[in-house]
C-alpha cells in the first residue's frame, strides 16, 4: 500500500491496483481515481512482487526485471527521465538481477542477486545512500552495500538494510532518530543500528520509525514516537533501538505505518 493507493499481486502474476491515481500511480494508463481494482496495463502475468510508493508502483518481475510507473519528477520511477509513466516502464539497467524491491515515499531500491544494493529517486536526505543529497534518475549503488545484503526496507525519506550476518543499518533522514545511531543527524551513507549488530531476522521502515524482529522472537522499534507507534508504553521518541512491550518474544514479522 501506498498513501493514497493500493496494489496487488494475483495468483496468475498479474498485478491490480486501486484507489488514487492523480500521477497514474495505478498504471492503467489514466489519471481517474479508481473505487475498485483495475489491471496495470501489460502486467497480467508474470509479477512475483510490487511495491507501493507515496504516488508510483514498482513491480519485480518473474525474470528479475523491475518495472515502475506514476510520479517521476524526483525520478523514482528511474527510466532516466522526469516524465510521469501513466504504464509500467523498464528501470534503467534494471531488466534482471533483482530479488526484491521497496518503495518509499519518493524513492525506490534493489536488492540484486549479488547482495548489493541499488537506490533511485528523491534523495534530499541522503535516502539513495549514495554519499550524496542529489536526486538520481536511474539506479545508483548504496555506499559499501555491493554485496552481504539480504533485505531492504525504503521508508518515507530514509531506507534500511539486513545483512547476511544479520546485522542492520540506515541513512537518510534522521529526525526524531528513526536511523537508530543514536542520533538525528541526517546520513547520506549507511551506518550501524545501535545494538542491532548481530540477531537481527527482519527490518522495517515506515514513514518516519524504524521497526525489527530479532531471531528470538522480538521486536524492536525506534524514531518518531508521538502517537506511540514505538509501542514502548510512551510518546518520547527514541534514537537507538527500545523493546516493544510484551512483545521480547514470539514475533514473526513487524509492520510499521506512516
Amino acid at each position: 500500500a501506498g498513501a493514497y493507493h493500493t496494489c496487488a499481486v494475483t495468483a496468475q502474476g498479474g498485478v491490480k491496483c486501486w484507489g488514487s491515481n492523480n500521477n497514474s500511480q495505478l498504471g492503467d494508463g489514466t489519471t481517474e481515481d479508481r473505487l475498485a481494482p483495475v489491471d496495470v496495463v501489460g502486467l497480467n502475468t508474470g509479477v512475483v512482487s510490487v511495491a507501493a510508493g507515496a504516488v508510483h508502483t514498482c513491480a519485480l518481475t518473474a525474470q528479475g526485471g523491475v518495472k515502475c510507473w506514476g510520479l517521476n519528477v524526483f525520478g523514482s520511477v528511474g527510466d532516466g527521465t522526469m516524465f510521469d509513466r501513466p504504464t509500467p516502464v523498464d528501470v534503467q539497467g534494471l531488466t534482471s538481477g533483482v530479488v526484491s524491491i521497496s518503495a518509499g515515499s519518493y524513492h525506490t531500491c534493489a536488492l540484486t542477486t549479488e547482495g548489493g544494493v541499488k537506490c533511485w529517486g528523491g534523495n534530499d536526505d541522503g535516502a539513495l545512500g549514495d554519499g550524496t543529497v542529489v536526486s538520481r534518475l536511474a539506479p545508483v549503488s548504496v555506499s559499501g552495500l555491493s554485496s552481504g545484503v539480504a533485505a531492504i526496507s525504503a521508508g518515507g525519506l530514509h531506507t534500511c538494510a539486513l545483512t547476511v550476518s544479520g546485522a542492520a543499518k540506515c541513512w537518510g533522514n534522521n529526525v526524531d532518530g528513526r536511523l537508530g545511531d543514536g542520533t538525528t543527524v541526517r546520513r547520506t551513507t549507511p551506518v550501524d543500528v545501535t545494538g542491532l549488530d548481530s540477531g537481527v531476522a527482519s527490518i522495517e521502515a515506515g514513514g518516519s520509525f524504524t521497526c525489527a524482529t530479532t531471531t528470538a522472537g522480538g521486536a524492536q522499534c525506534w524514531g518518531w514516537n508521538y502517537a506511540g507507534g514505538l509501542g514502548d508504553g510512551t510518546t518520547t521518541s527514541q534514537s537507538t533501538p527500545v523493546d516493544v512491550l510484551g512483545l521480547t518474544s514470539g514475533v514473526a514479522s513487524v509492520a510499521p505505518g506512516y
